[in-house]
């Protein structure tokens, strides 16, 4: 695997992976905040967005405009097969580390 990609970045490729062909800003911001419990700026998210299409993790494009959107398209995103070999790679190595940790980690006293 080519860089290194951080909790946020692993995060955002995950959620468009999981959100498939609603993948766009708001939706991805919502999702992981719903499922993180946590808060995110848009401007974090654009930040990282912007990073990992430059890393050719993923691509985007513009949809049609919609009338509730004022006319405005939406940005969609996908993983492209490079996002998806990285997201390989870090399961595989949290598995690994789990694995090797199992002991250590039990909750159980």
């Amino acid at each position: 695997m080519k860089g290194y990609i951080g909790e946020f970045e692993e995060l955002v490729l995950l959620t468009i992976a999981s959100l498939s062909e609603n993948a766009y800003g708001v939706a991805i911001k919502e999702d992981i905040e719903k499922r993180s419990d946590r808060t995110i700026s848009v401007g974090a998210l654009h930040s990282t967005i912007t990073r990992l299409e430059e890393k050719g993790l993923i691509k985007s494009w513009l949809g049609e405009p919609t009338q509730e959107r004022g006319g405005k398209r939406k940005r969609y995103f996908e993983l492209t097969h490079q996002g998806k070999l990285s997201l390989h790679h870090m399961k595989d190595l949290r598995d690994e580390l789990w694995k090797l940790s199992k002991a250590t980690l039990s909750l159980t006293k």
